[in-house]
């Protein structure tokens, strides 16, 4: 991981100015206003102010602002200010990339224009930003040249060239971001160069060359430094500012004297539990183990450094590790893909021993070795057999009472096995690894209140002595948007399963032909998705209209900016396309939500935590299920207006809204609260969409 301060001194901290000038810079008349000619808007300056309040006094905040508030300068100008004045670092976390681009690219460069623009704030305009992405991203230069010098016993011809390749490409790359390298490098060649090695470091590097010590020089001058959040809580699940170096008495989430804003909050429960869990596949087992030694091409680290007995327990283990994972396709996951683990020893813990015998290898080979990078790259080996050996006790144990464990199968052929863990209750590691930091953390989103209230969603991650608060979006949204709804779509079940997917079909087929610009629809079901696009898309091809849907190659960001693009577009998405997508204008003017987004309750995950809800007296319909569906939706709705001209129409599919007592809980988080009901037989005269 990249630290960023050598050093924290015992002198206390110069003042901040950052509540006194965030009170200018956002106020009516202000320098936001003077300096860029952008318009006042009170909920922006709300936000500003509470922002630098609260990293001022190093305390939590929860903001929910609407969308429109311009709460990225609300809280980037504050943070920029608290950082340069306190010579602390601000971190930065979004859940999207678009997000980070738009930090990156607009929001950014608006900070550094307004501070250039006002005298008081001129010695704020040099600031500096970086992006931390993880180690095994970026290309080491060192291990290339070993990987090249060393190219006989590591690689076979066919590796030997992808080798090559990446050689060229590094005399060209600014970066060396394994991203910028087209196509992608093959993971196993990449495994043997990128940066993600002991081998990787100050003491063997020139960091001159290197790309990731290039990389670290600049995140250690950064007064602001942009992460994403899966990064950042799987960073702190390995010990945050206390393996970057930081002292157990000093404040900090990632590094030390730190402090910590967390946009796009309201997924950042679901991305936490997914990274304080255990995670091991069969492939990556796979893969580890012939890293030391490939059997089939006689190549790995062991063929300088091991011998035949070396390599020969690497042959067992990789003979214990498919017969272990094979044994759990065959049984434990034959009927269905995941599956919960309720007992423990669903298996024979047929890869301990092989393990542990290479474990204790690796050290003795180290202890033969003189202090070098030879020697780190074994011990370094040593710690993830370990690692894996470790996981694999921890799942077959169910070793955490307080974690839900469970097994995948996946992968194109289905032939992947994955040992998962989660936390039920992921609040108390949050309340420790982030509010119990002595550092500031803002929490900030469109949607974070269920009825206008924060505090679910505070007790959820810990943070329940946070302040909160909650501002409205600027948006004219009586004006701008029109929502129809319809009533006659048979409310979910079995026996009308098949009735409804026709009724959906006949409903987002009109609707979508009759709105001018680009539809966005929302799908709760991969199944669904492709049965109506199977319908309708030769329709769609046949008037020249652009159709795509998710899964289809591209990714979320392509196809975003396909559809912004294009002006017409209709996309079909499901789960990751309810929040985050950012399509301004009539490229984006109309959002169908065919279903309201409740999770089923058949994941381990889901399970684990209704049962924990049940077990203490609680309703995991109303404490779980709904205030889960009902952010969801609230995201959905959000991708229609975007900027203050944007308009358009929401159509929601979904009869419940009408027929069940909580749709009205729906109904109510809609920022237009007038709605229009259709049927089948009114839509034609009813649904009008903007000329």
């Amino acid at each position: 991981m990249i630290g960023l301060r050598d050093d924290s001194g015992s002198a206390p901290p110069p003042p901040s100015h950052a509540p006194a000038l965030a009170a200018k810079i956002f106020a009516e008349d202000g320098w936001l206003q003077s300096g860029l000619k952008l318009e006042h808007r009170p909920q922006q300056e709300t936000m500003g102010r509470a922002v630098a309040a609260a990293m001022t006094a190093d305390e939590p905040l929860l903001f929910e602002a609407g969308t429109g508030v311009g709460k990225s300068l609300a809280y980037l100008v504050p943070g920029l200010i608290q950082a340069i004045d306190q010579s602390r670092q601000l971190i930065v976390s979004t859940h999207t990339i678009s997000l980070q681009e738009q930090l990156e690219t607009s929001d950014l460069p608006l900070c550094r224009r307004l501070f250039q623009s006002t005298p008081n704030l001129a010695r704020y305009a040099d600031f500096k930003s970086a992006v931390l992405v993880g180690k095994s991203n970026y290309l080491c230069t060192t291990r290339l040249g070993h990987a090249l010098a060393d190219r006989a016993s590591l690689f076979a011809d066919a590796d030997y060239e992808e080798l090559q390749r990446i050689a060229t490409w590094a005399d060209t790359t600014e970066s060396g971001l394994r991203h910028d390298l087209r196509p992608p490098p093959r993971p196993e060649v990449w495994d043997a160069v990128n940066a993600d090695s002991s081998s990787c470091s100050r003491k063997h590097c020139d960091c001159n060359k290197c790309f990731y010590q290039r990389a670290r020089a600049r995140m250690r001058s950064a007064n602001l430094v942009i992460v994403n959040h899966a990064l950042l809580f799987a960073l702190i699940s390995a010990g945050g500012a206390q393996a970057a170096g930081a002292t157990t008495d000093t404040r900090g989430v990632l590094f030390a004297d730190d402090f910590l804003v967390l946009d796009e909050a309201h997924t950042v429960p679901e991305v936490a539990t997914d990274n304080f869990g255990l995670s091991l596949s069969s492939y990556g087992v796979d893969r580890a183990l012939k890293y030391l030694f490939n059997p089939r091409t006689k190549r790995g680290l062991f063929r300088k450094l091991g011998g035949p007995e070396a390599q020969q327990l690497v042959v067992d283990a990789l003979d214990a590790s498919r017969q272990f994972f094979e044994f759990l396709s065959a049984t434990l996951l034959a009927q269905r893909p995941i599956v919960r683990l309720r007992e423990p020893d669903v298996a024979e813990p047929t890869l301990d021993g092989p393990l542990e015998a290479l474990h204790r290898l690796l050290g003795k080979l180290a202890d033969k070795l003189e202090d070098g990078r030879e020697r780190d790259e074994l011990l370094e080996q040593k710690q993830r057999i370990k690692g894996m050996q470790a996981s694999v006790t921890g799942w077959l144990t169910l070793g955490d009472k307080g974690h839900v464990y469970w097994g995948e199968r996946g992968g194109r052929k289905q032939t992947i096995v994955t040992l998962r863990s989660a936390p039920i209750d992921v609040a108390p590691q949050l309340r420790r690894h982030l509010f119990g930091c002595g550092t500031s953390v803002v929490c900030t989103s469109a949607t974070l209140a269920m009825g206008g209230q924060i505090e679910p969603f505070a007790a959820r991650i810990g943070a329940d002595d946070a302040r909160a608060v909650v501002v409205k979006s600027p948006f004219d949204f009586a004006r701008n948007m029109r929502v129809y709804v319809a009533s006659d779509v048979p409310l979910p079940s079995p026996a009308e399963a098949k009735l409804a997917l026709d009724v959906l079909t006949e409903y987002v087929g009109f609707c979508t032909q009759r709105v001018r610009g680009g539809s966005l629809v929302l799908f709760t079901s991969y199944a669904d998705m492709r049965a109506i696009a199977a319908a309708l898309e030769p329709g769609y091809r046949e008037a020249g209209r652009p159709f795509f849907m998710q899964g289809e190659a591209l990714s979320r960001t392509e196809l975003a900016r396909q559809m912004r693009e294009r002006g017409n577009a209709v996309l079909f998405g499901t789960d990751s396309f309810w929040t985050g997508v950012d399509v301004p204008g009539d490229a984006l003017a109309q959002v169908v939500i065919t279903r309201l987004p409740f999770d089923p309750p058949t994941h381990p995950i889901t399970e684990a935590k209704c049962e924990h809800i049940r077990d203490a007296g609680g309703n995991p319909f109303n404490e779980l299920t709904l205030p889960d569906a009902l952010i969801k939706f609230r995201q959905g709705i959000g991708r229609l207006i975007r900027t203050q001209t944007d308009r358009g129409v929401v159509t929601l599919l979904d009869s419940r809204l009408l027929a069940k007592s909580y749709g009205r809980l729906f109904l109510d988080c809609l920022p237009q609260p007038e709605f229009v009901a259709v049927t089948r037989k009114t839509l034609s005269e009813k649904f009008i969409p903007f000329a």
